[in-house]
């Protein structure tokens, strides 16, 4: 962290400045572009990578593409811009994207001090540890003497710092510029432990030359929620954004997903139709179409669908809903009420 915010300090003032002039009216620009710029990783599996095709995919390029389909009405108009962790603010405040859905976290330096606003969180995370399986370790306690490969201007350099202090161990600092640098060196053996976001380790353990030579620790050492951003001071671009997000969160609580929502545009459920956009005055409120919601789910789907293709057991990701399942399953997923 410390590393972030000096190499974002000596061009906040003037960011800062250029980013207002440039957002002043965000969703306006966005439409009269006819695309949206999304800030995305330089390549997360799950989160945000392109394909063999070079189509990009992953939890958060389905945020991207959700924020189209209700803007633009078309989910594909969208221009995703690569960034690593120490491009990404900057790119935002100067106006360079529109927004940031590039596994973020949401802390207090980052919302009252860069000129930004998340928007909500698409994915509760914490910090964790993948080891080497040939040293037998089996607990973050032992790590003590370790080196250990880590991403620049990540919330992960301060919160390794405050574990081995409080736990009076010592570690040497392997860092890299991108999570592909970070799980190469450790591939390659330049450090015994890398440590991520625990869906970040799950994601870069499928790139190792041997998947099964590696395990994560069982120690969860911080709370990471992760999620899109936008500028301050552009309450129109904010309220869309993060209503978008909280629409598809809903919208699987009520059960409209992409296979029944036209179905569902005939639903006697008061909650399904502000939903889908045949009751109430929600895109009015948000100077949206009626029908946005209605285009969000159809092309893109609600939450759980969103994370059950992009990291869902099914995939190479394999990872369980957790506490990213809906409240009503045993979850923290909630989201204010589309009324």
């Amino acid at each position: 962290m410390k590393k972030t915010l000096a190499s974002i300090s000596l061009a906040t003032a003037g960011l800062l400045t250029l980013g207002m002039q440039a957002q002043a009216a965000t969703l306006e620009d966005v439409q009269s572009a006819g695309e949206l710029r999304c800030g995305v990783s330089t390549g997360l599996p799950g989160f945000s990578q392109p394909d063999s095709d070079g189509t990009w995919r992953g939890i958060d390029v389905d945020t991207c593409r959700a924020v189209a389909a209700a803007v633009l009405g078309n989910a594909d108009a969208v221009e995703f811009v690569p960034l690593t962790a120490a491009e990404r603010f900057t790119a935002l405040q100067s106006g360079e994207i529109d927004m940031l859905s590039r596994n973020t976290t949401w802390t207090t330096v980052r919302d009252a001090s860069l000129g930004l606003n998340f928007t909500g969180t698409n994915y509760y995370d914490g910090q964790g540890f993948l080891v080497k399986s040939e040293l037998g370790v089996d607990s973050a306690t032992q790590l003590d003497g370790a080196s250990v490969c880590i991403q620049a201007g990540t919330t992960t350099e301060l919160n390794l710092a405050d574990y081995f202090r409080a736990n009076g161990m010592e570690y040497e600092a392997i860092v890299f510029d991108t999570s592909e640098q970070s799980v190469s060196g450790f591939d390659n053996n330049r450090c015994d432990i890398l440590t991520s976001d625990t869906s970040q380790l799950a994601a870069l353990r499928t790139q190792l030359s041997d998947p099964s030579s590696a395990v994560v620790l069982p120690e969860i050492i911080s709370k990471e929620p992760l999620g899109p951003v936008v500028r301050q001071g552009d309450d129109e671009w904010f309220n869309v954004v993060k209503w978008v997000l909280f629409l598809q969160i809903n919208a699987e609580e009520y059960g409209v997903s992409m296979d029944n929502v036209d179905d569902m545009l005939s639903s006697d459920n008061p909650n399904v139709q502000r939903i889908v956009g045949t009751a109430g005055d929600m895109g009015d409120l948000l100077n949206l179409p009626a029908d946005f919601g209605y285009q969000v789910i159809s092309q893109v789907g609600n939450y759980g669908e969103m994370f059950e293709r992009n990291v869902g057991p099914d995939t190479p990701i394999g990872l369980s809903r957790g506490v990213n399942a809906l409240w009503t399953d045993g979850g923290i997923l909630y989201a204010p009420p589309v009324r």
